[in-house]
């Protein structure tokens, strides 16, 4: 995924306001503003991890959950308090362990006794109840306990004894995950993988990184990020992300796209149909556009381009596309076909 921002030297482009209204230059740089500076605040104590914070704030935006995968030490669940404090909302922090059970995620009725001695029983609400909620290590959990999580997260509701809770809006899921080769590992089920907007990939940083993390983490003084942004906020921008256009032949390429992962389709590509099980679902596309949605708007842009499309469908598709046994046995990654697929499918058909 390519960096959705490129600093304060882009100008907001002098186009026609299209579908999304008259005097539209004022929001959109608004929503410029309001992320270039949720962005500086993160930066204040993650470092070296840009493409990885752009991604998560795109997830926020798109009204999407993030999955966060690296080996330990790398800063994913500072990244994810990080986002919490600067973002003026109510957080939670699940840490899975085998032995966490769905009642302590989603909560749990209670026997509680009322002022005339009678008692009755009471909804606790457990953490989920939260606008953003961290789950660390999500896959150190049983799948019983991983899926717990799916109605809230397509659903942004709870289903207690036959009861429904409403989640307060936003509510944003932040997943992190250590490589299944490490010991003591679930892998997350297709459902559950399905309802990532995205799926980041934290690398080892740079020297460079290196010493400004040595310099924040090993002196007195800490750098804390503050809260820039409201949750009612976010709640609009997501609105204005949803009334970006998009024209019918971009759609069409990112169906396309969203087609050639299925190794049957006369869209597939060599890699696909060689190593591909069974290629992405809808919502792979969904991800896509939204998320070239944002780009725009980011780059001050009142219209989807293929261009945008290329940027993100690695990051939206990587997570669902399932490969065969061939695929597995040789170690090819879902990145490289995804490269395949956006190489060798034309824009214009």
């Amino acid at each position: 995924m390519k960096p959705l921002l490129k600093g304060d030297e882009m100008n907001v482009a002098t186009q026609s306001s299209g579908p999304l209204g008259r005097d539209i230059e004022k929001p959109v740089s608004e929503f410029r503003k309001d992320v270039l500076t949720l962005r500086s605040e993160i930066a204040k104590m993650i470092v070296g991890h840009e493409e990885i914070v752009e991604g998560v704030i795109a997830a926020l935006l798109a009204d999407g959950h993030a999955l966060l995968e690296g080996v330990p030490g790398l800063g994913k669940t500072m990244l994810v308090r990080t986002l919490a404090e600067t973002i003026d909302a109510t957080f939670s922090r699940i840490q899975f362990t085998p032995d966490l059970m769905p009642a302590d995620i989603l909560g749990t009725n209670m026997i509680v006794e009322d002022g005339r001695g009678g008692k009755r029983f009471d909804f606790q609400k457990g953490p989920i109840f939260a606008n953003i909620l961290l789950a660390d290590e999500i896959n150190r959990a049983t799948p019983k306990t991983q899926s717990a999580l799916l109605e809230a997260m397509q659903e942004q509701s709870v289903t207690i004894a036959k009861q429904t809770f409403k989640l307060e809006k936003p509510f944003f899921v932040l997943a992190t995950q250590n490589p299944l080769e490490m010991e003591g590992t679930y892998p997350l089920p297709e459902a559950q993988l399905d309802r990532f907007f995205f799926k980041l990939r934290v690398q080892f940083p740079g020297r460079e990184a290196l010493h400004v993390i040595m310099d924040r983490t090993t002196r007195d003084d800490h750098p804390q990020p503050e809260k820039v942004v409201t949750k009612e906020r976010v709640v609009e921008m997501r609105e204005l992300v949803r009334r970006v256009p998009v024209a019918r032949s971009v759609q069409d390429y990112a169906i396309r796209v969203l087609q050639a992962t299925h190794p049957e389709t006369e869209e597939a590509t060599p890699m696909a149909k060689k190593y591909v099980r069974f290629g992405s679902s809808p919502r792979g596309a969904q991800a896509v556009l939204l998320a070239a949605k944002i780009r725009a708007l980011l780059e001050g842009r009142y219209a989807v381009s293929t261009s945008d499309i290329r940027s993100v469908a690695t990051p939206a598709l990587r997570h669902r596309m399932i490969l065969n046994f061939e695929g597995e046995a040789e170690g090819i990654e879902t990145d490289a076909v995804i490269a395949e697929i956006l190489e060798k499918t034309r824009e214009e058909r």
